[in-house]
Parts: structure tokens; sequence; C-alpha cells
């Protein structure tokens, strides 16, 4: 059997990106009451004033899918078809009078699906910030004293602040899934007034602070979805001015003319830039553009150095490579966007601005070499539930050990509580620190070859659920585990490295097969990745 058709069948899994039938509650379910009456009150829901949470959650699912996540659904018949010509639909002359029928036509053309939208409200941080000025977060940071390395980026902001939101919400004594107006104290008025301006939505009339407030807060979610379209058309237009863009044209161009491109398409060209470097660096962004980046050429490289090498493992070698990028890929299509956005934080990698769903799998598959470094908070995240408890119990911080010594804390409020104690004790770098760094050294080491084997049914689920994977109906535990294996070990080391590796840990057959080879491809490696640099 071919190499490429053996890692396929070890690796394959029926995975459909849907709904699931084992899908964990809805994001608003682990709010807390005074979130779930903040919602209800930003979009004028009224609500029995005392009352309890099961009535306020039950209020809440009633009118969950028509606000929250087809928002649409409570529009008018003439906003509907103003969204229809946005989007280039003409609606049908049986539809003008037909609300139901614009519905539908919405529906199929919204910006994203149900499943997108419910997802997105269990991680409110990786999008409620996206559509801030870069004044609004750079003060954000400065009040809650967030570093932030110079220069102070746009993706650099965020991705601090990301880091160090629910930790700055804990300090305040905040929530911070549906966050109240603590999040906005450092905008103006007309910071508020300029948000709703620039973003289509008419500010409350007659108006006061806290009325702005819960207008922004409403309509965050949909401010975000229309930025990422415009994005995206952005992107599809820079696109389009780079595929044009041939090595004998830019060869072509004089002085002039390249400056002129660089100025057209933002490419920040440094003073006193020769001719020569301004065409490299136009190939050099094309090339980002357009992904063809050094992993391709790598990839091109490595399987003509393989080829030229001569040697009988050599097409073995390249489809055992390519199967491991290629499930790597396929896995990577499944995960949400907090996911993602996960993966590369527990990188280092930025995540630039409003990147949509499409983005973050690039920027991952660009990083799929990258392993996770070092320890981070998202190294608990499949540590076992005593690992967990433990820990939190030990950890000398009183808000964990709470947690830990909570009988109807989930693993899931574990994790959390675990990573806000270690975001903490990063943040002090003191003994508290030192001891969490050797507590995971010691766990993770420990739960090398175990790790999820003491996990119920519904933590696997759970687990997986936070990947975007759908479990089959059906499925065993010993199935679940396996699924989760994969999903950790495709997150904590990409495709790098053959020890360690999803495709190391798939079975013994493959892991040998895979292993060997490797070893047989030594010095064309090297080779393959010393032409790819010296050819960019």
């Amino acid at each position: 059997m071919r190499l490429t058709n053996l890692f396929a069948f070890a690796l394959a899994t029926n995975v459909a990106v849907g709904s699931s039938n084992w899908f964990s509650k809805a994001a608003y379910n682990k709010w807390h009451e005074t979130e779930l009456e903040r919602w209800l009150s930003d979009n004028d829901i009224p609500y029995p004033t005392p009352a309890d949470r099961k009535d306020l959650e039950n209020l809440i699912q009633k009118n969950w899918d028509n606000y929250a996540i087809a928002p649409y659904k409570n529009w008018d018949s003439d906003k509907l078809s103003a969204y229809l010509k946005t989007k280039g639909v003409e609606a049908k002359d049986a539809a003008a009078s037909n609300k139901d029928s614009l519905v539908s036509q919405v529906q199929s053309s919204w910006y994203e699906t149900e499943d997108k939208a419910q997802q997105a409200w269990t991680d409110t941080k990786g999008w409620f910030l996206d559509t801030w000025t870069d004044s609004t977060l750079k003060s954000f940071a400065d009040k809650h004293g967030i570093p932030v390395p110079q220069p102070r980026k746009r993706d650099t902001l965020l991705q601090q602040i990301r880091s160090n939101y629910e930790k700055v919400a804990k300090k305040a004594g905040e929530t911070a899934q549906y966050p109240g107006n603590w999040l906005y104290e450092t905008w103006s008025e007309s910071d508020l007034k300029e948000w709703l301006d620039t973003h289509g939505f008419p500010a409350p009339q007659p108006t006061t602070r806290d009325q702005l407030i819960a207008t922004v807060r409403r309509n965050s979610r949909l401010a975000y979805l229309k930025s990422q379209q415009e994005l995206d058309a952005a992107s599809a237009r820079t696109s389009a001015a780079y595929g044009t863009l041939t090595d004998k044209i830019i060869d072509a161009w004089g002085e002039s003319q390249l400056k002129e491109f660089c100025d057209k398409n933002g490419i920040t060209v440094p003073q006193g830039t020769k001719t020569n470097q301004l065409r490299a660096l136009v190939r050099k962004h094309r090339a980002e553009i357009l992904g063809d980046t050094v992993s391709g050429s790598a990839a091109s490289a490595f399987g003509a150095a393989t080829t030229k090498a001569g040697n009988q493992y050599a097409k073995a070698t390249n489809d055992a490579s390519l199967a491991a990028q290629e499930a790597f890929d396929k896995a990577v299509q499944t995960w949400s966007d907090s996911r993602l956005k996960a993966y590369l934080d527990a990188r280092g990698v930025p995540v630039p601005q409003a990147s949509k769903t499409d983005d973050l799998r690039a920027l991952v598959r660009r990083n799929s070499h990258k392993v996770a470094s070092g320890f981070n908070a998202w190294t608990w995240d499949d540590l076992s539930y005593e690992n967990l408890k433990n820990y939190l119990i030990n950890s000398g911080d009183s808000a964990a050990k709470k947690a830990g010594e909570s009988a109807s804390a989930t693993r899931d409020d574990l994790v959390k509580a675990a990573q806000d104690a270690y975001a903490s004790a990063s943040s002090a770098g003191d003994g508290s620190y030192a001891s969490a760094t050797s507590y995971l050294a010691q766990a993770t080491q420990s739960a090398k070859d175990s790790v999820f084997d003491t996990w119920s049914e519904s933590e696997l689920k759970s687990y997986l659920d936070s990947y975007g994977v759908q479990v089959p109906q059906g499925s065993t535990l010993n199935e679940l585990k396996a699924e989760a294996r994969k999903q950790s070990t495709y997150f904590k080391y990409g495709t790098s490295g053959p020890v360690d590796t999803a495709f190391a840990k798939i079975g013994e057959s493959v892991k040998g097969a895979y292993q060997w080879v490797m070893g047989q491809l030594g010095a064309g490696a090297n080779e393959a990745k010393q032409k790819a640099k010296n050819e960019l």
C-alpha cells in the first residue's frame, strides 16, 4: 500500500460541518445573571424583576435566534430588500409583498451560517474588539496597564488585549462574556457616536451615554460581519491586482511606476530604496498576497531535491510529506475561529484585525510547522480533571483554589480557572509562575501516553466541540478519545517533528513507516530548504 493511502486510511475521519446532536449549551447558559439581563435590556426585550436565572434563560432562548443568530428575521421588508441589493441580489417580484420570501433570500446570502454564529457567541473577545479604532484600543490598554511592545501596531494591540481581557475583567470584578459599560469607560460620547456613524447605525434619540453604549454593544456583531465583508472585497481587489502582475511586468517597470504601484497598494517604501530593491519589495508583497511563500517554494524544491538524490525512498518520502500536510489541512478545515486564534496565540503569531475564517486558516497553515512555544495558557487545555483540580487547589491563588474545591465545577470551568491563574502568575513572574510551569512540566510528562484516558464522554465531546468537530452519532468512547488525541496533537505540534506529531501517534505501523522514511531523507531535506531560501 502506498504511504499516501496508508496515511489517508489512518487519519481519515467522517467529519462534517454543521449542527451537532451533542452541541453544548448555548453561550448564554454560561453567562452571569447580570449579562442575561443586560442582553435582554439591550435588545428591548422586557423581563420581570425580580426574575430567577431560569426565567431569564428561557426568555433569551425564545428570542436568541431572531436577535443574536439571524437578526434579519426582525427586519422590515424595506430593510431586507436593501440588504439584498448590497449583496447584488435583486428581490424577486413575488417577494416584494412577501416578507417570508425576502427573509429566505437574505438567509441564503447572509454573512455567516447559524452554526458559525453560535460558535462566535461562545468567545466574544475574539471579535468584539475588532471594530474598535486604534486610539480606543490604545486607551483601553493604557487604562488597564496592558503592556504592548513598540511600535504599537493594531495587530499587536488586539493580541495583547485579548490575552489580558478576562484578567482585566476579573480584576475589576466585572463580567466579560457580554460585557457591561466598563468595557467602554475610555470612550467619550463622541467616540460612541462616531462608531455608530461609521458603521451605519442611527444613534438613539434622545441620547444618554448608557443608551449609546447599549446601541454599540447590541450592534457589534453585525458591524463586525459587515467589516469582514468589506475586508473580503478589498482582499479580492488586491489579489486581482497582484494576480496580473507578472515578473516580466515588474522587470519592465521603471522606478516611478514601481513607486506608484506601492502607493496604490499600501506598500511602505523606505527612504532611499533603489529600483532593484523596489522590484524585490513588490515581489515579496505579491508572494504574501497570493500565498506564494517560502513553504510553497520549499515543497517544490523538496520534491526536486529528493528526486535528484535518486534514492529509492524519495517517492515514498514525498508521499508521506504531502499526506502529513494534507491531513493537517483537513483537520484545520473544521476548526472554529476561536480554536484557530488559539493555535496562533499559542505560537505568538499576531492575528490581523478583522481576520475572516479563511484568513485564519491560511495563517494557521502558514505556521503549520511551528510547535507551540513552551508553556502557555493553552497547555492546560487537555489536562485531566484531576490534574486541573490538584493544580488549582495548590496554586496559592485564592480564586483558583475556590474553583478547584468546587464540587460542581465542570472541566471547562477548571480549564478557564487554570488559564486565568496562569496568566496572573505569568504577569507577576514570581514564585507562583515557577510553580505553575513546574507543575505543567510534571503533569504533561506523566500524561504523555495516557491523555484523555480518564475523560468522560461529555468532556470529550465538549473538547471536540471547541475544535468545531462534529462527532458522528453512535461514536464509541475509544473513538472519541482517538479523535481528541489527534486534534490535540495537531494543535500542539502542527506538522513538525515526526516523533511528536499525530503522524507518529496514529499507529505503530504508520509511525514506523513515517520515521523510517524521514530517517532516509536526511540531507535531501536540508538541501531542498537551502535551495528554496536561495531562490527567494
